[in-house]
């Protein structure tokens, strides 16, 4: 283990090679001095340095006395000059003083750059590990700020400096772990990539790496360092990579298996070729989820999404009851990855639902925008109907609406449409939306505003005042954009829309849309406005009314009607209530038509239909067909066919005494 000592002599900074150098600076006065540190350590910021005289110097363990080369000893004007380290027991009794544990917690209470030097400008010597533990604070710290350079005064600050020289003279002499954790935090900080500090330190790393002298933390740090500045076609990370599979699991902390699955997810090009490895990380992992921190499980469940590993549900499984603890414990950007991985691997359980609902409720008003987006993307997603969240974004949206963007507006309206529910505050959230939408209707991109307008009508929140926008051939050539022609689904939103005009708000007068850009039929494979029948409750119903009516030809399935849905089952009638076979196209009196509703149709376990199945129910009515649910939660009771065919005949007849068969 190398030591620091933080004293202010400039005369060992040895990279001054010129000839004659550095016994010219020992006749040169204070101001040259620092003349020649300020050219020395320009290139490795961005920004220009103009330090103050240190002194700084390397020594080893087995030294036994320190002593300065000129034996002057150089302090800046109004700073307290740093005394003397003579001998080695001097030394020992300062590691006494200042012992590990005790460094690191004083180290971790800094909260700024200023902070961790002040603290460090306190200490005449510490360990070369201690000193990158600084430098790493320095970064932890400086993350809070959006700019990604040091301040001006922590470039100058001397012991900054000093840190930084003594680093970049002697890498030889570092510990392992002092090599990397300095590399590592150098690389975070804005320091030049060509600069001599860090080509020397990654020239020694890729030394050591190479006669196999790091520990696997050491290599974990090392190729997330290598990432950052040469990127994933790094020939050493290759090497690192192939001595980490060379090593047990078993001897990797937990810690150290987060860090392999950031450096394997930089390096996406190669999954298949690392994938055998993966295989082994997912299933070792399965055993260390319960140790994990709220932002190494965020980690992991982000490296699993990027690495496609669908196949490590097990592990996702695993994960997701250990975020129910952690929930409170996320940042906003830790939840908002937590909630995309559960969308990707399509991940849900009540217990999570249940605390992501406290964390909301408890926390709404001063989540993240772009948080709150992700949970209603989440819940829609997944067709969970969580009333509690659902109302807490309502009213986070009424309160606080200028703090969204035109696509988070979008995603955090669009999940009442789809899951069919108004919340307390209707009337406030979307008076709220019209305000929006008159003041930044342009800001809206076409598709967006068009799923956002489509999404109120299924909760019957018609956009009116908007219909007549939409409908223009400017709106429609906008939404085209630069494709030779319309998306399927949009075309469907558009003539849902045009369909919602003209049942129920037949007061408006507007424009409508052109037959051209009308739909056939809302139910189409790629892009249904409509749910498909479920074909095994579907089957189960037809023989139980077949039993019920004689025959088969007294109803038809999946009839496509002139105004663009498909009915389950249709059921004729005349004028004296007899069932017509539904060849008959002659004196049908009354169409009924039945809703076979399974699961998909309705929102997560519950009975509850969702905005697309709500709305298609909504309309037939309103076009005067007589709508018959059969939804799957009756179907599930009956324990016969007796019992089916009892319950269909009161689902068709109870409510029609005059149909005979």
């Amino acid at each position: 283990m190398a030591l620091i000592t933080l004293r202010r002599n400039l005369c060992h900074l040895s990279d001054f090679r010129i000839n004659g150098a550095l016994g010219a600076l020992k006749n040169q006065p204070v101001h040259h001095v620092h003349e020649a540190v300020k050219g020395h350590l320009y290139p490795w910021f961005f920004c220009s340095l103009q330090p103050g005289p240190f002194r700084v110097r390397f020594h080893h363990a087995c030294c036994k006395k320190f002593h300065s080369e000129n034996g002057n000893d150089l302090h800046p004007v109004g700073e307290p000059v740093f005394p003397q380290v003579h001998d080695w027991d001097s030394f020992e009794q300062n590691l006494k003083n200042m012992d590990e544990q005790l460094f690191y917690r004083r180290l971790n209470n800094c909260a700024s750059p200023e902070e961790v030097l002040s603290f460090i400008s306190t200490l005449q010597t510490l360990p070369d590990t201690m000193a990158a533990g600084a430098l790493q604070r320095i970064c932890e710290v400086g993350e809070k700020d959006s700019d990604e350079k040091l301040p001006k005064e922590v470039i100058e600050n001397p012991v900054f400096q000093a840190l930084c020289v003594q680093f970049e003279q002697e890498p030889s002499n570092l510990s392992n772990t002092g090599l990397v954790t300095a590399l590592q935090a150098l690389t975070l900080l804005s320091v030049d990539p060509q600069s001599s500090l860090l080509l020397n330190l990654v020239a020694e790393c890729q030394h050591r790496v190479k006669t196999g002298s790091l520990e696997i933390h050491s290599l974990c740090v090392l190729a997330e360092s290598l990432l950052k500045l040469q990127g994933p076609g790094c020939a050493t990370l290759d090497l690192i990579i192939y001595q980490l599979q060379g090593e047990k699991l078993e001897d990797f902390t937990p810690e150290d298996i987060v860090a392999l699955y950031r450096i394997l997810q930089a390096c996406t090009e190669k999954v298949d070729q690392h994938q055998t490895f993966l295989n082994k990380i997912n299933s070792f992992s399965l055993s260390i989820v319960y140790t994990l921190s709220a932002k190494s499980i965020s980690q992991m469940l982000t490296a699993l999404v990027v690495l496609d590993q669908t196949q490590a549900l097990p592990l996702v499984i695993k994960l997701g009851k250990y975020v129910v603890r952690h929930i409170p414990h996320f940042t906003n950007k830790e939840l908002g990855k937590v909630l995309e991985a559960f969308i990707y691997f399509g991940h849900h359980d009540r217990f999570f639902i249940t605390a992501l609902e406290q964390h909301v409720v408890s926390l709404c008003l001063t989540l993240d925008p772009e948080v709150v987006s992700k949970v209603m993307e989440y819940c829609s997603r997944k067709q969970i109907l969580s009333k509690p969240i659902l109302n807490a974004v309502a009213e986070t949206f009424v309160c606080h609406s200028e703090k969204f963007s035109p696509s988070q507006i979008s995603e955090l309206i669009e999940p009442f449409g789809k899951l069919n529910y108004l919340p307390p505050n209707a009337s406030a959230l979307f008076r709220k939306l019209e305000d929006m939408l008159y003041t930044h209707f342009n800001s809206f991109p076409p598709k967006t505003l068009l799923k956002l307008l489509h999404s109120c009508s299924l909760i019957e929140c018609h956009p009116v005042n908007f219909m007549g926008k939409i409908f223009s051939p400017y709106f429609l050539q906008k939404l085209q954009g630069e494709e030779s022609y319309l998306d399927r689904l949009s075309l469907a939103q558009l003539t849902q829309l045009l369909l919602t005009s003209i049942l129920e708000c037949p007061f408006y007068k507007g424009p409508k849309l052109l037959p051209k850009y009308q739909v056939r039929s809302f139910l189409t494979p790629c892009c249904s406005l409509e749910t498909p029948v479920d074909f095994h409750l579907y089957k189960h119903v037809m023989f139980g009314l077949i039993d019920l009516l004689g025959a088969r030809s007294y109803f038809a399935s999946k009839v496509l009607t002139p105004y663009y849905y498909t009915i389950d089952v249709e059921i004729k009638l005349d004028e004296e209530g007899f069932v017509l076979p539904f060849t008959f196209h002659e004196d049908v009196h009354k169409r009924v038509a039945l809703c076979i509703d399974g699961p998909k149709r309705f929102c997560l376990n519950s009975k509850h239909l969702l905005g697309k199945e709500a709305i298609k129910q909504r309309h037939l009515r309103l076009l005067g067909y007589q709508v018959v649910q059969i939804p799957y939660y009756d179907i599930e009771t009956l324990k016969s066919k007796l019992e089916l065919v009892e319950y269909l005949q009161r689902k068709l007849f109870s409510q029609n005494a005059g149909i005979c068969w």
